[in-house]
């Protein structure tokens, strides 16, 4: 599929980019709660840190929704998964926000299941 039949609308970027601020948030928050004083806040702000850095490093070749510029090339159904913390009622919100998205995003997921 060519790069521009997979082209997002600008308000289902703007719906993942908010989810992306959202899951962030939430490691921010849980890194919070693993310690007290400055090193609940080194986990505050490492975990996320850490997880930005995850996420940069792994790319699927040919995904024009990002660059391909990953350490570590990774097969598209793997960026689909999602972890699931202890707060029920975080996962059911932030998991029916990316369903939404994901619906949204149809073409690019065909693209992802497909082995890109």
């Amino acid at each position: 599929m060519a790069s521009t039949a997979l082209k997002m609308n600008p308000i289902n970027l703007g719906l993942r980019f908010v989810l992306e601020l959202a899951a962030l948030a939430t490691l921010a928050v849980w890194g919070r709660t693993q310690g007290a004083g400055a090193t609940g806040l080194v986990w505050m702000i490492g975990v996320p840190g850490v997880a930005v850095a995850a996420w940069g490093a792994f790319a699927v070749p040919g995904d024009p929704s990002r660059s391909d510029r990953g350490f570590v090339s990774m097969p598209g159904w793997v960026r689909l998964l999602l972890w699931d913390p202890t707060r029920v009622d975080l996962v059911a919100a932030l998991g029916t926000v990316t369903i939404v998205h994901y619906g949204l995003s149809y073409q690019r997921l065909r693209w992802l299941l497909r082995g890109s």
